[in-house]
């Protein structure tokens, strides 16, 4: 436990807290309890639930962003997934206190039919709006692109709206702003066909999302086609680019672009397991990459985070569940105070919200692939 006031007040000021909202204990807490990091030199800041109990029964693919007046959360809840009344929901710490989750987003029709909301992707954009975007439809073979946006912080939304023919948005990650303020939105489709194909492409604006192209990575000359969907987006040095995502292949996939975006490499598999399940990633400031999710072939358990230099040699840094049931699906962001945000799936029920230190996250190599035993809590 910390005894000293003056760093307890630091830390309870940079996970924008109160001092009454920070406890010196590891277990989970309940939303808006703050857990901190143990004398150890734990990397993990805070641990807790952002809501306690909710209107739906399941939860899941949440979504996080940083605005000038705190963090934004939102994931898809309802009786269950692919259910009528899958709505949006939304919740937002801005003083130390997850707000009780309230619906932003639901699939309601003109002519009365509802269909389930999926996969909401929170993003500002370079005027200080926050976008909304969430998919509708019957299923992800058939569902189509929407967005709501705020200029609040997300307290109010504007009307949603459908995008435009052929267009999903960022389809579970986030979105990635370039220098020249390009804005590249990661995204993919799955067919109507039995077995469904996966194919991943990004949708990109230069206009601050009036108007939209799309890219494709094209297949890979030799080997079997890899189905992929929902890439995360790197930014290596000289503006290059990598995406990496799910797959049905039990591991991680990779392209590759030099160009901003244009144009990519065949896809290809990296040395990363993946249970065809969601991961995203992210580039900090000191130019290593994080990237969250399942090292596994199969379970949806445990979820880590590994670090690399070259996004290609990856290193294991935290282990952030390992008991049995589903942890999955994570969002992850670097806040403008240096912290890493973590949300992500807690067995379907929840939505877990943890901050990371990066300065105090030690990494191991991971020969062959193997997660060692002594890394991560």
């Amino acid at each position: 436990m910390w005894t000293i006031h003056a760093a307890r007040a630091r830390l309870v000021a940079a996970i924008g807290g109160s001092a009454a909202a920070a406890i010196a204990v590891q277990p989970l807490a309940p939303a808006g309890t703050a857990h901190r990091a143990d004398a150890r030199g734990s990397a993990i800041v805070v641990s807790e639930f952002v809501f306690e109990s909710a209107p739906f029964a399941s939860a899941h693919a949440s979504t996080i962003v940083e605005t000038s007046e705190g963090l934004v959360a939102a994931w898809f809840g309802g009786t269950r997934e692919g259910a009528a009344d899958v709505g949006i929901w939304l919740s937002r710490r801005a003083t130390g206190e997850w707000t009780p989750p309230v619906e932003a987003a639901n699939g309601l029709q003109s002519d009365g039919t509802r269909y389930p909301c999926w996969n909401p992707v929170l993003f500002e954009m370079p005027d200080r709006m926050l976008w909304l975007f969430y998919k509708v439809g019957p299923s992800p073979q058939t569902w189509w692109g929407m967005v709501r946006t705020s200029g609040d912080s997300g307290r109010t939304w504007n009307e949603p709206r459908r995008l435009g023919d052929g267009l999903l948005g960022p389809v579970k990650n986030k979105p990635l702003r370039l220098a020249d303020r390009t804005i590249v939105a990661p995204s993919s489709t799955e067919s109507a066909e039995r077995p469904s194909a996966w194919r991943v492409h990004f949708e990109r604006t230069i206009d601050g999302g009036r108007t939209w192209t799309t890219a494709r990575p094209p297949e890979a000359a030799d080997g079997p086609r890899i189905d992929a969907i929902q890439p995360s987006i790197l930014v290596h040095s000289g503006g290059r680019l990598q995406a990496l995502g799910r797959t049905r292949s039990a591991r991680v996939f990779e392209t590759w672009s030099a160009d901003g975006g244009r144009t990519w490499t065949p896809m290809a598999l990296t040395g990363l397991p993946n249970p065809n399940a969601g991961i995203d990633a992210v580039t900090l400031r000191d130019r290593r990459h994080l990237i969250v999710y399942n090292h596994a072939t199969r379970d949806r358990s445990p979820l880590n985070v590994a670090v690399s230099r070259d996004g290609r040699a990856w290193e294991a840094a935290l282990v952030l569940e390992r008991d049995p049931g589903e942890f999955s699906y994570p969002a992850v962001i670097q806040r403008s105070n240096g912290l890493v945000d973590v949300t992500y799936t807690w067995k379907r029920q929840r939505i877990k919200h943890v901050v990371i230190d990066p300065t105090k996250l030690a990494s191991t190599p991971m020969p062959g692939g193997r997660w060692p035993a002594s890394s991560g809590r």
